[in-house]
């Protein structure tokens, strides 16, 4: 599939996509507690999602059995809600989330402290959302793709930490992975030149520790191969012919 350049009107519906994707997450994480069971967080961000009219696009995605992806400390992505798993104090929990509004997507993550966190857990989260805004100063058209890939990588790696290569952002739309693929670490070229009109999901995946991962046996959870903690963050982000605009982030909180 070819990258897609979104017309006016595809980018009012990204656009209002994402806006209520922001919604979802901003629920979530004012449920998020200890006691909570991962089950509970995807039964609301499916509630939430359908209250607005739209669709949970990762719900029997290639057989993916829930709308929120909940992934816990050495989780990376892709943890898959149950009844008998409860979040806990000191946790750091990963929440995915993406929904379909008029046919076109929007995806966004976050990782969030539950209650009381280590100093370098609370920094693991801190400089893995850096990556992002280290990332997307380099997202507006003429750039290259790859200049992306390589800001979030220097910045992961000056602090000694893990960038996960086996996973990567995409670009997105009437699919929930469309081309381009999007990695998070520095590759000897350059990648595509930008256009205004991209849309892409930008999201570091970030280890602690060793950059290796490994799959569980339900052939979904990814772990750090180490067992050390692992954060995620991503948006669905606009390419203008000037400062990209976060369309999972339409405030400009940079939450």
């Amino acid at each position: 599939m070819p990258v897609t350049i979104k017309s006016k009107r595809e980018i009012e519906f990204m656009t209002e996509a994402g806006r209520i994707l922001s919604i979802v997450h901003e629920e979530l994480e004012k449920a998020i507690r200890p006691g909570i069971s991962t089950y509970e967080i995807d039964r609301l961000g499916e509630e939430v999602i359908r209250s607005y009219g739209c669709i949970p696009s990762f719900l029997n995605y290639e057989g993916y059995p829930a709308s929120i992806c909940v992934s816990i400390n050495n989780e990376v992505v892709h943890g898959i809600p149950r009844k008998d798993r409860f979040i806990q104090e000191g946790d750091i929990v990963s929440l995915d989330a993406g929904l379909i509004y008029h046919g076109y997507h929007s995806d966004a993550a976050r990782t969030h402290a539950v209650g009381e966190i280590s100093k370098e857990a609370r920094q693991l989260i801190k400089v893995t959302r850096e990556c992002f805004f280290e990332g997307i100063k380099y997202a507006r058209e003429g750039n290259h793709l790859f200049d992306i890939s390589a800001a979030i990588d220097r910045h992961a790696k000056a602090y000694g930490y893990g960038v996960v290569r086996e996973l990567c952002g995409h670009g997105i739309g009437t699919a929930m992975h469309e081309e381009p693929q999007i990695p998070n670490f520095t590759l000897a070229r350059k990648g595509m030149k930008l256009q205004a009109g991209m849309t892409l999901a930008i999201e570091p995946m970030i280890n602690m520790g060793s950059a290796k991962v490994r799959w569980l046996g339900d052939g979904w959870t990814v772990v750090t191969k180490d067992g050390s903690l692992s954060a995620h963050y991503e948006n669905t982000v606009l390419i203008t012919e000037d400062e990209p605009r976060l369309l999972s982030l339409p405030n400009g909180d940079h939450k």
